[in-house]
């Protein structure tokens, strides 16, 4: 089965190297309504973000190699997605550092899941509306709208679900680059494995290819995953 994944659902990259903690917050944040995507350290969460817009990071602030101090100051000359740092440290001058470096807020392990959740919906809340840039992806007769989410082929609106759009904007962002079908699964919530990553390739072959069995722009690269290659 493929999770529907809504736009109007808050985007949440987590970096944390505990792989426990990780996956324990990947399971209750999405159980809380939010989209969450994970990553192990600094190098992991660069790529992930590479290839989808979030509206928030959660960063664990001791992580081996680039610290979370390090990343949060890197992150904040590039982007203003807020940052919600965590730590075992409750020191008063950890949180000013954390808070000097880019943090808009600070939470000390161990903490009570209900008040991250309730953290991050008083940033989000904080935040103006913003649209993801939109650029225009031309693949033959297809056109792509990537912040909008818009696919129209040969003058007519195409509908797309949630799922291909969020697949189909990674391509697009990533557009040249061979992603493989976990790193596919990573960038989009897909729920089911590979196999469904294949489905739903299939299923946007079918909307924006003249020939879904001889692709020309959704391309497989056999043994290693899938390239999107636009005019």
């Amino acid at each position: 089965m493929v999770a529907t994944i809504s736009a109007e659902q808050p985007h949440i990259l987590v970096v944390d190297d505990d792989d426990r903690l990780r996956q324990l917050l990947v399971k209750y944040l999405s159980e809380n309504g939010f989209v969450v995507i994970p990553a192990k350290d600094a190098a992991d969460a660069r790529a992930k973000l590479k290839g989808l817009q979030f509206d928030l990071v959660i960063l664990d602030l001791m992580m081996p190699g680039e610290t979370g101090l390090e990343f949060a100051a890197d992150f904040r000359q590039r982007s203003s997605v807020p940052i919600l740092m965590l730590t075992a440290m409750g020191e008063a001058d950890d949180r000013i550092k954390g808070l000097e470096h880019g943090a808009d807020d600070y939470l000390v392990k161990p903490f009570e899941p209900r008040e991250l959740v309730l953290r991050l919906h008083n940033i989000l809340k904080r935040l103006p509306e913003q649209k993801p840039e939109d650029v225009e992806v031309q693949l033959g007769d297809a056109v792509f709208q990537t912040g909008r989410g818009e696919l129209v082929v040969s003058g007519s609106a195409v509908r797309l679900t949630d799922i291909e759009i969020a697949l189909l904007r990674v391509l697009a962002i990533r557009a040249g680059e061979i992603l493989s079908r976990d790193a596919l699964i990573d960038l989009t919530g897909t729920t089911g494995g590979g196999r469904a990553v294949d489905v739903q390739v299939t299923r946007l072959r079918r909307k924006i290819e003249r020939d879904p069995k001889l692709p020309r722009y959704l391309q497989t690269v056999r043994g290693r995953g899938y390239v999107l290659r636009p005019d």
